[in-house]
């Protein structure tokens, strides 16, 4: 275990006697008390997250936006400061190098939220194509990112600062935030990946412990838990947010995960895999990423054959038994033909073939 990383938080979760796992070379909590009670805890007060092993890469310059434009499907020219946005960085067939979120700090400065696994492979993306009057430069080791979820998220926050949060409207946030007690200023993001309403804040690193604390003391009145892995999972995927390496990879394109939103193929200028990604909105993909609920008794894990007879039509992306409905469900990514709400398949569980069908997503809707 000693080789994994360690956030500055580590020794605060185990204090609170958190299981912790190997997560993309992360030692991380996967839970505090149990994944149900955690989950629960997000839907109908509030849960704390650590998420400082997210990386963080900040690009600067007077040629910043077209760089931008051109390494992310979503259009960047229609952030201003204050604005964060939801895209995709593709490779030239179309599949995904990441997602991540981009935050418009100032004129020319943009701050870029993206998966910890992929740290080290984004960074080298983004210098390889690098053109122009940009600077791009690793500022991950210098936060901690943590996200307080929940619709007693606000309320809990609140207590911490004199900024009115109810001001900060969805994926917009505001910068040089003072939290009482707590040494530095930090950026509070209306943003999360739970399905529910809530905050990321980002902030020196040698102040995390602080805020951690800080933020347990004010939300334990309100019915706040601390949230591991575990419960991450169940509440983003019963929300239908992709998971990088499971709902998008290299080989999943955005429009075949359901996130056309976020490619805007009418923006100026070209993007890297923009031919591919247009084709496929246009004409439709050959498979899409739907809902499954299980007829027949069983989970449907990630990896798992989706059937229509014996005829193997694509695989559970992310699958378990919903903590907030206590069905089983899966998301799966399978042909076109059998994408419609309603068409019966079947999951290969092990050496069990079980009755499925295609339903609506998400599965939950605050």
């Amino acid at each position: 275990m000693t080789d994994l990383k360690r956030t500055p938080l580590f020794h605060e979760y185990k204090k609170l006697g958190a299981k912790t796992i190997d997560f993309g070379g992360w030692d991380l909590p996967v839970q505090f008390s149990s994944i149900k009670e955690e989950h629960e805890a997000t839907r109908t007060a509030a849960g704390l997250f650590d998420v400082s092993h997210m990386a963080e890469v900040m690009v600067e310059g007077t040629d910043s936006l077209n760089f931008l434009q051109k390494m992310l499907t979503n259009d960047v020219s229609k952030l201003e400061p204050g604005k964060a946005q939801y895209t995709i960085m593709c490779y030239e067939d179309g599949g995904t190098v990441d997602d991540l979120i981009v935050y418009h700090l100032a004129e020319n400065k943009y701050l870029l939220v993206v998966n910890a696994a992929n740290r080290s492979k984004d960074f080298e993306w983004l210098k390889e194509h690098q053109e122009g009057d940009v600077t791009i430069e690793d500022v991950s080791d210098e936060y901690v990112q943590l996200a307080i979820q929940g619709p007693r998220a606000e309320e809990a926050l609140q207590t911490l600062t004199d900024v009115d949060l109810s001001s900060i409207k969805f994926f917009r946030f505001r910068q040089d935030v003072s939290l009482k007690g707590i040494k530095g200023k930090a950026l509070v993001s209306r943003t999360g990946y739970t399905g529910e309403d809530g905050f990321e804040i980002y902030l020196q690193a040698d102040s995390g412990a602080d805020l951690w604390q800080a933020v347990l003391n004010a939300g334990e009145p309100l019915g706040l838990k601390p949230v591991g892995l575990g419960a991450r999972d169940t509440l983003r995927f019963e929300a239908n947010l992709a998971l990088y390496g499971q709902e998008l990879s290299e080989d999943i394109t955005p429009i075949e995960a359901g996130l056309n939103f976020a490619v805007k193929i009418k923006k100026d200028g070209d993007f890297i895999g923009k031919e591919v990604l247009k084709k496929q909105k246009e004409e439709g993909p050959s498979r899409k990423l739907v809902g499954i609920e299980m007829i027949d008794k069983g989970i449907p894990r990630t990896h798992y054959d989706v059937l229509d007879g014996e005829e193997v039509i694509g695989f559970i992306t992310t699958g378990t038994q919903s903590p907030t409905l206590g069905k089983n469900v899966g998301l799966a990514l399978i042909k076109t033909a059998y994408a419609e709400e309603g068409t019966e398949v079947t999951v290969q569980v092990r050496k069990r073939r079980l009755k499925a069908k295609v339903v609506k997503t998400p599965f939950y809707k605050r």
